[in-house]
Protein backbone atom coordinates (compact mmCIF):
# COMPACT_ATOMS: atom_id res chain seq x y z
CA UNK A 1 0.00 0.00 0.00
CA UNK A 2 2.87 2.06 0.54
CA UNK A 3 2.67 3.39 -3.05
CA UNK A 4 -0.65 4.67 -2.71
CA UNK A 5 1.24 7.44 -0.09
CA UNK A 6 4.25 8.04 -1.74
CA UNK A 7 4.55 11.32 -3.22
CA UNK A 8 6.98 12.48 -6.69
CA UNK A 9 9.71 15.19 -5.92
CA UNK A 10 7.17 17.42 -8.16
CA UNK A 11 3.87 16.69 -5.68
CA UNK A 12 6.40 17.08 -3.18
CA UNK A 13 7.38 20.51 -4.64
CA UNK A 14 3.45 21.50 -5.57
CA UNK A 15 3.04 20.86 -1.89
CA UNK A 16 5.50 22.73 -0.05
CA UNK A 17 4.37 25.65 -2.15
CA UNK A 18 1.15 25.08 -1.58
CA UNK A 19 1.53 25.78 2.38
CA UNK A 20 4.09 28.25 2.01
CA UNK A 21 1.42 30.25 0.06
CA UNK A 22 -1.28 30.11 2.44
CA UNK A 23 0.70 29.80 5.79
CA UNK A 24 -2.04 32.47 7.56
CA UNK A 25 -4.48 29.99 6.84
CA UNK A 26 -5.20 27.81 10.26
CA UNK A 27 -4.11 24.59 10.38
CA UNK A 28 -7.04 22.31 11.31
CA UNK A 29 -7.56 19.34 13.03
CA UNK A 30 -10.81 17.42 10.98
CA UNK A 31 -12.91 15.39 13.24
CA UNK A 32 -14.08 12.52 11.22
CA UNK A 33 -17.29 9.86 12.84
CA UNK A 34 -16.68 6.87 11.90
CA UNK A 35 -19.53 3.87 12.14
CA UNK A 36 -17.66 1.04 12.53
CA UNK A 37 -14.79 -0.26 15.37
CA UNK A 38 -11.60 -0.86 14.83
CA UNK A 39 -10.08 -3.11 11.71
CA UNK A 40 -12.24 -2.63 9.99
CA UNK A 41 -12.44 -0.99 5.77
CA UNK A 42 -13.58 2.29 7.00
CA UNK A 43 -10.89 2.73 9.75
CA UNK A 44 -8.59 2.01 7.13
CA UNK A 45 -10.34 4.48 4.39
CA UNK A 46 -9.73 6.96 7.10
CA UNK A 47 -6.38 6.39 8.20
CA UNK A 48 -5.65 6.11 4.64
CA UNK A 49 -7.28 9.78 4.05
CA UNK A 50 -5.25 10.65 7.67
CA UNK A 51 -2.02 9.89 6.25
CA UNK A 52 -2.42 11.56 2.59
CA UNK A 53 -3.53 14.41 4.15
CA UNK A 54 -1.11 14.94 6.86
CA UNK A 55 2.16 13.93 3.79
CA UNK A 56 -0.22 16.79 1.12
CA UNK A 57 -0.37 19.25 3.48
CA UNK A 58 3.11 19.13 4.69
CA UNK A 59 1.73 18.13 8.15
CA UNK A 60 -0.05 21.42 8.31
CA UNK A 61 -3.59 19.41 8.88
CA UNK A 62 -4.51 16.52 10.18
CA UNK A 63 -7.40 14.20 11.14
CA UNK A 64 -8.78 12.39 13.99
CA UNK A 65 -11.19 9.49 13.79
CA UNK A 66 -13.90 8.51 16.45
CA UNK A 67 -14.94 5.10 16.11
CA UNK A 68 -17.81 2.44 16.97
CA UNK A 69 -20.41 5.62 16.38
CA UNK A 70 -18.44 7.82 19.31
CA UNK A 71 -20.65 10.82 17.42
CA UNK A 72 -23.93 9.47 17.16
CA UNK A 73 -25.66 7.73 14.37
CA UNK A 74 -24.62 7.66 11.06
CA UNK A 75 -27.90 9.17 9.58
CA UNK A 76 -27.01 11.85 12.31
CA UNK A 77 -24.01 12.54 11.39
CA UNK A 78 -25.06 13.36 7.89
CA UNK A 79 -27.30 16.11 9.25
CA UNK A 80 -24.40 17.28 11.53
CA UNK A 81 -22.18 17.61 8.38
CA UNK A 82 -25.12 19.09 6.25
CA UNK A 83 -25.30 22.24 8.72
CA UNK A 84 -21.74 22.03 9.49
CA UNK A 85 -21.30 21.50 13.02
CA UNK A 86 -19.34 17.83 11.88
CA UNK A 87 -16.64 18.10 9.38
CA UNK A 88 -16.67 14.49 8.14
CA UNK A 89 -18.32 11.15 8.44
CA UNK A 90 -17.46 7.78 7.20
CA UNK A 91 -20.53 5.94 7.14
CA UNK A 92 -22.74 3.22 4.52
CA UNK A 93 -24.25 4.75 1.59
CA UNK A 94 -27.45 3.35 2.42
CA UNK A 95 -27.48 5.82 5.14
CA UNK A 96 -26.99 8.72 2.87
CA UNK A 97 -29.89 7.69 0.33
CA UNK A 98 -32.80 9.52 2.46
CA UNK A 99 -30.92 12.84 2.00
CA UNK A 100 -30.04 12.04 -1.74
CA UNK A 101 -32.09 9.18 -3.11
CA UNK A 102 -29.81 9.37 -6.52
CA UNK A 103 -27.35 7.52 -4.73
CA UNK A 104 -29.42 4.36 -4.08
CA UNK A 105 -28.70 2.88 -7.45
CA UNK A 106 -25.67 1.56 -5.49
CA UNK A 107 -27.91 -0.43 -2.92
CA UNK A 108 -30.37 -2.02 -5.48
CA UNK A 109 -29.79 -5.41 -4.86
CA UNK A 110 -27.59 -7.33 -7.50
CA UNK A 111 -26.42 -4.22 -9.71
CA UNK A 112 -22.51 -4.46 -8.17
CA UNK A 113 -20.94 -7.95 -8.47
CA UNK A 114 -17.58 -7.27 -7.88
CA UNK A 115 -14.91 -4.52 -6.57
CA UNK A 116 -13.99 -4.00 -10.06
CA UNK A 117 -17.82 -2.89 -10.61
CA UNK A 118 -17.51 -0.95 -7.54
CA UNK A 119 -14.53 1.03 -8.19
CA UNK A 120 -15.19 1.71 -12.18
CA UNK A 121 -18.78 2.90 -11.27
CA UNK A 122 -17.53 5.40 -8.06
CA UNK A 123 -14.48 6.49 -9.78
CA UNK A 124 -15.60 7.36 -13.32
CA UNK A 125 -18.25 9.29 -14.27
CA UNK A 126 -21.45 8.03 -12.24
CA UNK A 127 -19.71 8.82 -9.30
CA UNK A 128 -18.94 12.01 -10.01
CA UNK A 129 -22.42 12.71 -10.95
CA UNK A 130 -23.80 11.32 -7.53
CA UNK A 131 -20.98 13.54 -5.72
CA UNK A 132 -22.78 16.39 -6.91
CA UNK A 133 -26.20 15.20 -6.16
CA UNK A 134 -25.55 14.89 -2.72
CA UNK A 135 -23.84 18.34 -2.30
CA UNK A 136 -27.09 19.87 -3.58
CA UNK A 137 -29.54 17.50 -1.70
CA UNK A 138 -28.26 16.80 1.39
CA UNK A 139 -24.64 19.71 1.84
CA UNK A 140 -22.16 17.20 2.09
CA UNK A 141 -19.83 15.77 -0.28
CA UNK A 142 -18.49 12.87 -1.16
CA UNK A 143 -14.27 12.75 -0.77
CA UNK A 144 -13.64 9.11 -1.30
CA UNK A 145 -14.77 5.83 -1.20
CA UNK A 146 -14.76 2.50 0.78
CA UNK A 147 -15.24 -0.92 -0.40
CA UNK A 148 -16.53 -3.39 2.10
CA UNK A 149 -17.40 -6.35 0.30
CA UNK A 150 -20.56 -7.93 -0.23
CA UNK A 151 -23.36 -7.75 2.66
CA UNK A 152 -23.18 -11.49 3.70
CA UNK A 153 -26.43 -13.01 5.99
CA UNK A 154 -25.85 -13.83 9.03
CA UNK A 155 -28.24 -15.49 11.82
CA UNK A 156 -27.94 -17.22 15.31
CA UNK A 157 -31.03 -20.01 14.58
CA UNK A 158 -30.15 -22.08 11.65
CA UNK A 159 -28.26 -22.41 8.28
CA UNK A 160 -29.64 -20.71 5.44
CA UNK A 161 -29.53 -22.23 1.75
CA UNK A 162 -32.51 -20.88 0.38
CA UNK A 163 -35.23 -17.99 0.07
CA UNK A 164 -37.37 -20.68 2.01
CA UNK A 165 -34.90 -21.42 4.90
CA UNK A 166 -35.41 -17.74 5.78
CA UNK A 167 -39.28 -18.57 6.97
CA UNK A 168 -39.12 -17.38 10.81
CA UNK A 169 -35.80 -15.24 10.86
CA UNK A 170 -36.51 -11.68 12.44
CA UNK A 171 -33.55 -10.08 9.98
CA UNK A 172 -31.87 -6.45 11.41
CA UNK A 173 -31.75 -4.28 8.20
CA UNK A 174 -30.80 -0.29 8.11
CA UNK A 175 -33.44 2.48 7.93
CA UNK A 176 -33.65 2.03 4.01
CA UNK A 177 -36.50 1.09 2.30
CA UNK A 178 -34.88 -0.62 -0.56
CA UNK A 179 -33.09 -3.11 1.78
CA UNK A 180 -36.39 -3.85 3.36
CA UNK A 181 -38.21 -3.76 0.24
CA UNK A 182 -35.39 -6.88 -1.17
CA UNK A 183 -36.04 -8.35 2.17
CA UNK A 184 -40.01 -8.31 1.45
CA UNK A 185 -39.10 -9.94 -1.99
CA UNK A 186 -37.92 -12.76 -0.18
CA UNK A 187 -40.96 -13.17 1.91
CA UNK A 188 -40.29 -11.78 5.23
CA UNK A 189 -40.53 -8.30 6.43
CA UNK A 190 -36.98 -7.35 8.38
CA UNK A 191 -36.61 -5.23 11.29
CA UNK A 192 -35.39 -1.46 10.67
CA UNK A 193 -32.93 -0.92 13.23
CA UNK A 194 -30.00 2.06 13.98
CA UNK A 195 -26.29 0.53 13.49
CA UNK A 196 -25.72 1.78 17.05
CA UNK A 197 -28.27 -0.92 18.76
CA UNK A 198 -27.65 -3.80 16.65
CA UNK A 199 -25.05 -5.76 18.65
CA UNK A 200 -27.37 -5.25 21.23
CA UNK A 201 -30.33 -6.22 19.82
CA UNK A 202 -28.66 -9.53 18.45
CA UNK A 203 -26.87 -10.43 21.78
CA UNK A 204 -30.76 -10.37 23.44
CA UNK A 205 -32.39 -12.12 20.54
CA UNK A 206 -34.37 -8.71 19.74
CA UNK A 207 -33.68 -10.46 16.21
CA UNK A 208 -32.00 -13.02 14.79
CA UNK A 209 -29.75 -11.88 12.17
CA UNK A 210 -28.32 -9.39 10.15
CA UNK A 211 -26.37 -8.48 6.67
CA UNK A 212 -22.83 -6.95 6.18
CA UNK A 213 -19.35 -8.05 4.94
CA UNK A 214 -17.13 -10.44 6.20
CA UNK A 215 -14.65 -7.31 7.56
CA UNK A 216 -17.77 -5.51 9.49
CA UNK A 217 -18.86 -8.94 10.87
CA UNK A 218 -15.14 -9.43 12.70
CA UNK A 219 -14.72 -6.14 13.48
CA UNK A 220 -17.52 -5.74 15.61
CA UNK A 221 -17.51 -9.33 16.84
CA UNK A 222 -20.84 -10.38 15.71
CA UNK A 223 -19.55 -13.97 16.03
CA UNK A 224 -19.68 -13.95 19.87
CA UNK A 225 -23.85 -13.35 19.07
CA UNK A 226 -24.23 -15.03 15.34
CA UNK A 227 -23.28 -18.87 14.15
CA UNK A 228 -24.52 -18.73 10.46
CA UNK A 229 -23.38 -17.08 7.71
CA UNK A 230 -24.64 -17.37 4.27
CA UNK A 231 -22.70 -15.89 1.21
CA UNK A 232 -25.65 -13.78 -0.55
CA UNK A 233 -24.03 -11.20 -2.52
CA UNK A 234 -27.08 -8.72 -2.74
CA UNK A 235 -25.37 -5.46 -2.33
CA UNK A 236 -21.87 -5.00 -2.28
CA UNK A 237 -21.28 -2.34 0.89
CA UNK A 238 -19.84 0.72 -0.30
CA UNK A 239 -19.23 3.54 2.12
CA UNK A 240 -18.18 7.23 1.32
CA UNK A 241 -16.42 9.61 3.20
CA UNK A 242 -18.40 12.66 2.94
CA UNK A 243 -17.35 16.21 4.46
CA UNK A 244 -19.35 19.31 4.85
CA UNK A 245 -19.90 21.16 2.21
CA UNK A 246 -20.05 24.49 4.08
CA UNK A 247 -16.49 23.42 6.23
CA UNK A 248 -15.11 22.13 2.72
CA UNK A 249 -16.30 26.06 0.78
CA UNK A 250 -14.57 27.99 4.04
CA UNK A 251 -11.38 26.06 2.72
CA UNK A 252 -8.74 27.64 0.82
CA UNK A 253 -8.93 26.51 -2.87
CA UNK A 254 -5.53 25.09 -2.06
CA UNK A 255 -6.18 23.57 0.77
CA UNK A 256 -10.20 22.11 -0.94
CA UNK A 257 -7.43 20.07 -3.63
CA UNK A 258 -5.55 18.50 -0.76
CA UNK A 259 -8.51 17.45 0.81
CA UNK A 260 -9.74 16.17 -2.71
CA UNK A 261 -6.58 14.47 -3.55
CA UNK A 262 -5.61 12.81 -0.12
CA UNK A 263 -9.30 11.33 -0.52
CA UNK A 264 -8.18 9.73 -3.94
CA UNK A 265 -5.58 7.98 -1.68
CA UNK A 266 -8.06 6.76 0.93
CA UNK A 267 -9.84 5.00 -1.73
CA UNK A 268 -7.07 3.53 -2.98
CA UNK A 269 -5.90 1.90 0.66
CA UNK A 270 -9.71 0.71 0.82
CA UNK A 271 -9.47 -1.00 -1.95
CA UNK A 272 -5.79 -2.27 -1.34
CA UNK A 273 -7.16 -3.23 2.64
CA UNK A 274 -10.45 -5.54 0.97
CA UNK A 275 -8.25 -7.38 -1.46
CA UNK A 276 -5.54 -8.00 0.63
CA UNK A 277 -7.96 -8.81 4.14
CA UNK A 278 -10.95 -10.51 3.38
CA UNK A 279 -9.84 -14.26 2.69
CA UNK A 280 -8.49 -14.09 6.01
CA UNK A 281 -11.09 -12.43 8.14
CA UNK A 282 -13.48 -15.15 6.63
CA UNK A 283 -10.89 -17.96 7.88
CA UNK A 284 -11.07 -16.02 11.42
CA UNK A 285 -14.26 -16.31 11.49
CA UNK A 286 -14.67 -20.06 10.53
CA UNK A 287 -12.19 -20.13 13.55
CA UNK A 288 -14.51 -18.09 15.87
CA UNK A 289 -16.57 -20.96 14.97
CA UNK A 290 -18.86 -19.38 12.51
CA UNK A 291 -20.39 -21.86 10.11
CA UNK A 292 -20.10 -20.78 6.42
CA UNK A 293 -22.72 -21.99 3.55
CA UNK A 294 -23.56 -21.06 -0.03
CA UNK A 295 -26.97 -20.44 -1.54
CA UNK A 296 -28.72 -22.92 -3.92
CA UNK A 297 -28.40 -22.52 -7.64
CA UNK A 298 -25.67 -20.09 -7.09
CA UNK A 299 -28.14 -17.77 -5.79
CA UNK A 300 -30.56 -17.93 -8.82
CA UNK A 301 -33.94 -17.11 -6.45
CA UNK A 302 -32.96 -14.90 -4.79
CA UNK A 303 -31.79 -12.31 -7.12
CA UNK A 304 -34.97 -13.59 -9.50
CA UNK A 305 -36.69 -11.92 -6.96
CA UNK A 306 -35.51 -9.15 -5.64
CA UNK A 307 -34.65 -7.67 -9.03
CA UNK A 308 -37.48 -8.36 -10.35
CA UNK A 309 -39.44 -6.74 -6.91
CA UNK A 310 -37.34 -3.71 -6.63
CA UNK A 311 -36.04 -2.69 -9.36
CA UNK A 312 -38.93 -1.26 -10.96
CA UNK A 313 -40.42 0.59 -7.77
CA UNK A 314 -37.17 2.90 -7.33
CA UNK A 315 -36.61 4.15 -10.87
CA UNK A 316 -38.08 6.80 -10.26
CA UNK A 317 -35.97 7.66 -7.09
CA UNK A 318 -32.53 6.99 -8.93
CA UNK A 319 -33.46 9.12 -11.30
CA UNK A 320 -35.26 6.82 -14.35
CA UNK A 321 -34.45 3.57 -15.61
CA UNK A 322 -32.14 5.45 -17.75
CA UNK A 323 -29.89 6.39 -14.81
CA UNK A 324 -29.52 2.60 -14.06
CA UNK A 325 -29.05 1.61 -17.52
CA UNK A 326 -26.08 3.84 -17.49
CA UNK A 327 -24.87 2.00 -14.14
CA UNK A 328 -24.73 -1.02 -15.92
CA UNK A 329 -23.57 0.13 -19.27
CA UNK A 330 -20.70 1.13 -17.18
CA UNK A 331 -20.22 -2.09 -16.16
CA UNK A 332 -20.78 -4.03 -19.33
CA UNK A 333 -23.99 -5.41 -18.44
CA UNK A 334 -27.51 -5.73 -20.81
CA UNK A 335 -29.92 -2.92 -20.16
CA UNK A 336 -33.46 -3.14 -18.82
CA UNK A 337 -36.49 -1.74 -19.98
CA UNK A 338 -39.11 -0.59 -17.99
Amino acid sequence: MKHFYKLSSALMLSAALTVSGISGVAAKNFKIAVGDSGGSSQEATGLGFKKALEELSGGKHTATLFLNGQLGSEQDTVNEAAIGTLDMSLLAINNVTPFSPTVGVFTLPYVILSLEDAEKLTQGPIGQELTENTINDAGVRIIAWTYTGFRVLTNSKKPVKSVADLEGLVIRVPKNEIMIDTYKSWGISPTPMAWSETFAGLQTKVVDGQDNPYTTINAMKFYEVQKYVTNIRYIFSIEPLIISEQVFQELSAADQEIILEAGKAATAASAAFLREKEAEIKNILIEKGMEISDPENNEAEFIELATTAVWPKFYESIGGVEKLNAVLAEIGRDPVSE
